[in-house]
């Protein structure tokens, strides 16, 4: 192979007469070199806006969730959580309640995913309560220091309801209701929330506000069933990064939640943390299986199947559409070689009756194709990289945070993306060295060379 590189090299170094062929392989060089950088850089920042993506959410949910088939609660939950928590590659696990409820503050009404849960149970397996913006979130983390005291308490709570009334009734009755002293012991005594930032600006709610928190889940009356509700001091606004999240989720305590919708001592739903996040699928059958009959695992991948299949989606589209620049130099690498055997037809002639058989004059071709989709590559590569670098560490690219929930594009190449797309590069440059190759292998010495 080393005469046909040797004549390759020697061609692409094009004489005075034969600039306009230099002019056309330097466009060929250029347009893969920008077509290869391209696709790295937008590889690179879909790769990263989806890093991100998979980071904030996994921040916000679960890695996995158990919960009843029939959807009636998880009795004896304090055990059940204990020994499913000494499962494999389960790191953490948390109680939570999952209600629709309707929230309003005067006139304005939203509807909205109230999440009841124990904040130091709930650190553990999300991130959630650690985006408080505004306010803060400690008024909301139970007295109880773990789920049996916790249970105990409960039990207390409800032995001296009674009592708790009876003081209440007597302290009214010393106090005048319209007292700013006694308004303000009714707004402290009142449970905290937390909303998601579009949820409290749709509903003007500020820290230290009071919204009404509707359940559809009502009690029978002898006027018929009416809806339970409770008054809510908010105590702190977050801001995930999800709208979804922060335009219909709130959270508020255990306790709370299980007065408001009258569960008692039921949960809906045990999450988990585990060490590695892409064997959630299996982790979550084994935690199955050692549930026993009538429960159901989910986990972050099935509940978040459409987003990631439009992410790959993306990714394809983008791959195809920046790729059309590696075609467009292919065409170039085409019609400059094509341009070089019209050019070199006597060359060829000479070489093919000193001996030179037809297929290293195709193989000439070749290389020189070769040389030209693998100079640009080379280029590209080292070009994409080094602006992915650059956007990635210097954060060069700023955006608006109120719409894109980041300040920044986010950047992260991969070494296994710009071997696909060299690969890719490499192979258009050999696709597009066929034609010119085979036409320069197919020239007869004696007619080209009759009348010279």
């Amino acid at each position: 192979m080393r005469f046909e590189l040797f004549i390759a090299t020697r061609y692409l170094r094009a004489k005075r007469r034969q600039a306009f062929i230099g002019v056309i392989t330097g466009i060929s060089i250029a347009g893969v070199a920008a077509g290869v950088a391209s696709l790295v850089v937008a590889l690179a920042i879909n790769n990263g806006f989806r890093q991100d993506l998979q980071e904030r959410l996994l921040g916000s949910t679960s890695h996995i969730s158990l919960q009843r088939i029939a959807d009636d609660g998880i009795r004896d939950w304090p055990a059940l959580m204990e020994r499913l928590s000494k499962q494999p590659h389960v790191e953490a696990a948390a109680p939570a309640i999952f209600e629709q409820v309707l929230i309003s503050r005067g006139p304005r009404a939203r509807g909205a995913v109230l999440k009841g849960m124990i904040p130091k149970y709930e650190r553990r397996v999300g991130d959630l309560l650690s985006s408080v913006k505004e306010g803060s979130a400690a008024e909301l983390d139970e007295k109880a220091a773990s789920v049996e005291s916790f249970m105990n308490e409960q039990k207390d709570d409800e032995e001296h309801e009674g009592e708790s009334k009876a003081v209440g009734k007597s302290a009214r009755s010393t106090q005048s209701p319209d007292s700013l002293e006694d308004v303000h012991a009714r707004v402290a005594a009142m449970p905290p929330i937390i909303l998601g930032r579009d949820m409290a600006d749709s509903l003007g709610a500020t820290v230290g506000s009071v919204v009404l928190v509707v359940s559809p889940q009502g009690e029978l009356t002898p006027f018929g069933m009416v809806p339970k509700y409770s008054r809510f001091r908010v105590v702190g606004i977050f801001s995930s990064g999800f709208f979804d999240y922060d335009s219909s989720w709130a959270f508020a305590r255990l306790s709370d939640a299980q007065q408001l919708f009258g569960l008692g001592d039921l949960i809906s739903v045990i999450e988990f943390k585990i060490d590695d996040i892409y064997a959630a699928d299996k982790i979550g059958r084994e935690i199955e299986n050692a549930a026993g009959s009538g429960f159901m695992a989910t986990n972050w991948m099935e509940q978040n199947k459409a987003l990631f299949h439009a992410l790959r989606l993306e990714r394809l589209v983008t791959f195809i559409t920046i790729g059309l620049i590696v075609f467009v130099a292919a065409l170039n690498i085409l019609i400059s070689l094509i341009m070089l055997v019209m050019e070199k037809t006597k060359d060829i002639a000479v070489l093919m009756s000193m001996g030179t058989r037809r297929a290293q004059v195709r193989n000439l071709f070749i290389a020189q194709g070769l040389l030209i989709g693998l100079t640009g590559t080379a280029i590209g590569l080292a070009l994409g990289y080094a602006i992915s670098y650059v956007g990635g560490h210097y954060h060069v690219i700023s955006l608006s945070p109120e719409v894109y929930s980041i300040d920044y594009v986010p950047f992260a190449p991969r070494w296994i993306d710009g071997a696909l797309v060299a690969l890719v590069a490499v192979g258009v440059s050999f696709v597009a060295t066929l034609y010119p190759s085979w036409s320069a292998s197919r020239i007869l010495p004696a007619e080209t060379l009759r009348y010279e």
